[in-house]
């Protein structure tokens, strides 16, 4: 077909998103996320991988690390990614309508976009730390772009539906282990539960060098791109892609709908989610944590529960940025959420510095209560810093590159 001239005009108009065009919620709503992602991945950055999953298997459980664990599981373990899963699906559907409004078709950009993401997050994943999101979530989008012209209820039963069928995937592995072959037995419970040898060994290999970490990272993160993936990540995070999609063209990520909407859904989510996630952790530990029930069973609690609750937060955000657009929680987390990419990478870097050998080599050594204090200076030191860049600069540095990646062309960055 040939292009009209209009075509090509609206082609040519193709850019990013201009500052007086951004939704303020989206923005509050990334900054609240990616810090509290930290939260989680802080165990991640400065403990053995099994830490992270089963709190027993490293590590002093006891006082206030029982605490910081407890707490963390019950109120972020899946619960900001959940949120960021959302955020991704509703910004596919607000980068392709916007494109679409201005008469461009937002297939071949949508996916060049993803296709650089994925080239990114590998490096991210392979190069500094094997716990990066941003490969799944590539690969993710290029079939949730699929979706993304679908009803919003449409949009929210599929999504339901994928979650529910992440949830019973987790179940059934758990019900099934008796039938699994004893060697399928034995990787496992080395996972869960590592040897003396082992926690020594990725211990060494985090406080080496590049080339000793490299070792480690590379089958983790493989692990994570394909075992990981397709037993868990493609199913939760999609789903919550696809609910996100739903609650932006229903209004309620841009704080469109009713503050009472809001309230009474925030405290619907907090009362059915924080007891199921919380029931959990008492099944968990009532049952000592072993494979077949605490890697399995166990931890539908909060997959279900987490839904709930990262629901719950969400609608808390608009209530308050409705209340108040330019509130101080607006201004002080607007920035951090329009940088949430350079600020998810600078974490990486931050916290790989700080735990690994080529830094200042704590990996293993810090408990989960010092962990806090790590967690509180980044998120002082990120919101700073992302108030101070954007005073000068259009974009963060990822977001810049991103871009221009994207559109092919390098963007304007000075304001």
């Amino acid at each position: 077909m040939t292009e009209t001239p209009e075509g090509a005009g609206a082609r040519a108009s193709a850019a990013p998103v201009q500052a007086g065009e951004r939704i303020v919620s989206l923005d509050v709503l990334r900054g609240f996320a990616i810090l509290g992602i930290l939260v989680m991945n802080i165990q991640s950055f400065s403990m053995i991988s099994a830490a992270y999953l089963n709190p027993t298997a490293y590590g002093d459980l006891t006082g206030i690390n029982r605490l910081v664990w407890v707490l963390s599981h019950v109120f972020a373990d899946l619960k900001f990614i959940s949120i960021f899963s959302m955020l991704f699906g509703a910004g596919i559907v607000l980068f392709s309508s916007r494109l679409e409004s201005r008469g461009i078709a937002p297939g071949a950009l949508h996916y060049r976009r993803t296709l650089w993401l994925l080239l990114i997050g590998l490096a991210h994943g392979f190069c500094l730390w094997y716990g990066d999101i941003l490969a799944a979530y590539a690969l993710i989008a290029l079939v949730a772009y699929l979706f993304w012209r679908r009803s919003p209820v449409a949009l929210l039963i599929t999504g339901a539906v994928v979650l529910a069928f992440g949830s019973l995937l987790t179940w059934f592995f758990g019900i099934s282990m008796s039938y699994w072959p004893p060697e399928s037995v034995a990787a496992m419970a080395e996972f869960w539960a590592p040897t003396g040898e082992a926690v020594a060994r990725e211990i060494a290999a985090y406080t080496g060098g590049w080339s000793a970490q490299m070792a480690q990272r590379v089958p983790s993160e493989i692990g994570h791109l394909t075992y990981v993936f397709w037993t868990s990540t493609a199913w939760r995070a999609g789903g919550m892609m696809l609910v996100g999609m739903g609650l932006f063209k229903l209004g309620v990520l841009s704080a469109e709908r009713s503050k009472r909407f809001y309230a009474i859904g925030a405290a619907v989510g907090v009362a059915v989610g924080l007891p199921i996630v919380y029931l959990g952790v008492l099944r968990r530990f009532a049952d000592g944590w072993s494979i077949e029930y605490g890697f399995f069973q166990g931890a539908v609690y909060n997959q279900v529960g987490s839904i709930f609750v990262a629901l719950a937060y969400v609608l808390l955000v608009m209530l308050i940025v409705k209340a108040a657009p330019a509130g101080w929680f607006s201004r002080l987390l607007a920035p951090v959420g329009r940088m949430a990419f350079t600020n998810y990478l600078l974490q990486t870097v931050l916290c790989t510095t700080l735990f690994y050998g080529h830094g200042f080599g704590l990996f293993g050594r810090m408990e989960r209560g010092a962990q806090v204090v790590v967690v509180l200076t980044i998120w002082v030191f990120e919101i700073w810093l992302s108030h101070v860049w954007l005073a000068r600069f259009r974009f963060g540095p990822a977001e810049w590159l991103w871009r221009s990646l994207t559109y092919m062309r390098p963007q304007p960055m000075r304001r």
